[in-house]
């Protein structure tokens, strides 16, 4: 195994705690996906500094197991991320091109997705100025009502050939609302309208699913697939045990132990009052650090094999941990506690703190010492 120190603020002895990234977990799960969706393309989404694990690390070990297409959201993302990933690589912006940004999609050669009227006249305009033929994504609003034409709009673009004109289509995409729930009929219906909605449109491929909607089955994945925080290791829905491999670590420092006795009060407003005495540790990580406040008294770290519950309200940068069933011989300042780990998954932190994985992994915080192993 090596260990590659990543971006940091502090060195990893004055860091409160350490966030390890298993690269090769990544990567595993990639080709876990790709034999998933079968003959669709599988393409990467790195959007959010890959969902907050950083992108200069994990995009490299991506298109090393095989992506080609890479997601972004914004179109400065894709300007960072043409630094990091070859030129072979096809980099897609979802949010599209902004009126003062088109030309920089052209220069670093970004794919844009035109989500509306406005964009496919902003993106034609561009076709004119470049005088050349330019690359694009239609993007239809299946029923989420988020982005996308509307059928009012894609028969508006059918009706008058010449609105695409110069517009290369060379992908026609929507975006599942309930994937994580396999039996909701909102994903046929989904489907089905991106079939109709696509015959007004240029021939091209199709694309419906991102992560969760790769395992709805070969009818969802069409022509190319978008895969996020599965690759991450989130769990694409909860009626499954989660297939991917975890990607993340997250090991605290013990700041400080100290005995209570029965109660006594622990954090702010003294919501924790043990019945009886306790071995309390105060750790070096709080919401500042991503570490959702809702964890207080729902959560829990581990050492070892010994579950460690969170006790009161997580702090800015602290948070205390009922320590008692760990043997005094191995209590000490400055110990290692896992708050996410082999025993207690993102999704699990997730769902204490009443969110989602995605929040979890994004929310992560710069004062974390980084390692990346691979």
């Amino acid at each position: 195994m090596t260990i590659l120190s990543g971006p940091h603020l502090w060195p990893a002895s004055r860091a409160g705690a350490t966030l390890t990234v298993d690269l090769a977990a990544i990567a595993s799960n990639y080709r876990l996906l790709c034999d998933k969706a079968n003959t669709a393309v599988c393409a990467a989404v790195v959007k959010a500094d890959a969902y907050g694990l950083g992108a200069e690390q994990v995009a490299p070990v991506l298109e090393k197991a095989g992506a080609r297409e890479f997601f972004v959201a914004h179109v400065d993302e894709g300007i960072a991320l043409r630094k990091i990933v070859s030129a072979e690589a096809r980099i897609t912006v979802l949010h599209g091109p902004r009126p003062d940004a088109a030309a920089e999609c052209v220069y670093f050669d970004l794919r844009p997705v035109l989500n509306s009227l406005e964009q496919v006249d902003l993106w034609k305009k561009e076709v004119i100025r470049q005088q050349g033929a330019l690359d694009a994504v239609l993007q239809v609003d299946s029923g989420m009502s988020r982005f996308g034409l509307s059928l009012k709009d894609v028969q508006t673009l059918a009706a008058d050939p010449d609105c695409l004109k110069g517009i290369r289509t060379n992908l026609v995409m929507s975006h599942l609302a309930c994937a994580d729930e396999p039996k909701n009929p909102a994903n046929e219906m989904q489907r089905q309208r991106l079939l109709e909605m696509a015959a007004y449109l240029p021939s091209a491929p199709l694309s419906l699913s991102a992560s969760s909607g790769i395992f709805l089955g070969s009818a969802y994945h069409m022509g190319l697939v978008r895969p996020g925080a599965a690759l991450y290791g989130i769990a694409p829905n909860s009626d499954e045990t989660n297939p991917l491999k975890q990607v993340v670590r997250l090991q605290a420092r013990v700041l400080q132990l100290r005995n209570v006795d029965a109660g006594d009060g622990v954090g702010y407003g003294l919501t924790y009052q043990p019945q009886g005495p306790r071995r309390i540790a105060t750790v070096a990580v709080g919401y500042a650090d991503g570490f959702s406040r809702q964890n207080g008294g729902m959560g829990c770290a581990w050492f070892g094999d010994i579950r460690l519950p969170i006790v009161g309200r997580v702090s800015m940068d602290s948070l205390a941990l009922d320590v008692s069933d760990v043997p005094e011989a191995l209590l000490h300042a400055d110990m290692h506690v896992d708050l996410i780990g082999a025993r207690r998954s993102v999704d699990d932190v997730a769902a204490a703190a009443g969110t989602i994985g995605y929040e979890v992994l994004t929310s992560l915080g710069g004062r974390y010492y980084r390692e990346y192993t691979e």
